[in-house]
């Protein structure tokens, strides 16, 4: 009898530890960056609610701001919402005024910051083999596309190799 009840007691105490055991997560956290082709900056961007880094003019790419969430495993149909302000003219013929500590100033500042445009797009994320980081590219006429593999850019295998520096004219097929 006491036989049995350590039998039983022991199973019990088995099956309550296994319980506790931790399975693998479907969802992992991942780093967000992003790649400008354009000519504008982009001042801010999120992607399904998590941040990025702010982007000059062709740049990107080096700038990594944590965390996104993505699957562990691709699935069909996996998309992502895209959201970012962009700055058309980063670069204005005359420099944005400034006060003698550097500032700039409040009204200049909401002029400039006027001709600012926000835009949203839900694109597909093409299919990984291994989840890694989120990369936005920025394309031309406010096209946006989006990865999340271990994959660099530049590789033969990487599903968007576009050109570092696109003209607004270049507006990339539709997917």
């Amino acid at each position: 009898m006491i036989r049995r009840a350590a039998v039983i007691s022991s199973l019990l105490v088995a099956s309550l530890l296994s319980g506790c055991m931790a399975k693998e997560s479907e969802m992992l956290g991942a780093d967000i960056s992003g790649i400008n082709h354009t000519s504008a900056a982009i001042n801010r961007f999120t992607v399904n609610g998590a941040g990025g880094p702010n982007l000059g003019p062709y740049g990107g790419g080096g700038g990594f701001v944590c965390c996104g969430s993505i699957p562990r495993y691709w699935r069909p149909g996996l998309r992502a919402i895209v959201e970012w302000e962009k700055d058309p003219n980063p670069s204005p013929s005359v420099p944005l005024k400034r006060n003698k500590y550097g500032s700039i100033d409040p009204k200049n500042y909401k002029k400039h910051a006027a001709n600012y445009t926000r835009h949203s797009a839900t694109v597909e994320i093409p299919q990984y083999q291994k989840a890694g980081p989120i990369t936005v590219h920025f394309l031309p006429c406010n096209q946006v596309r989006v990865t999340a593999t271990v994959i660099k850019p530049g590789s033969p295998d990487y599903p968007y190799n576009y050109p570092r520096e696109m003209e607004d004219t270049e507006c990339p097929k539709p997917l």
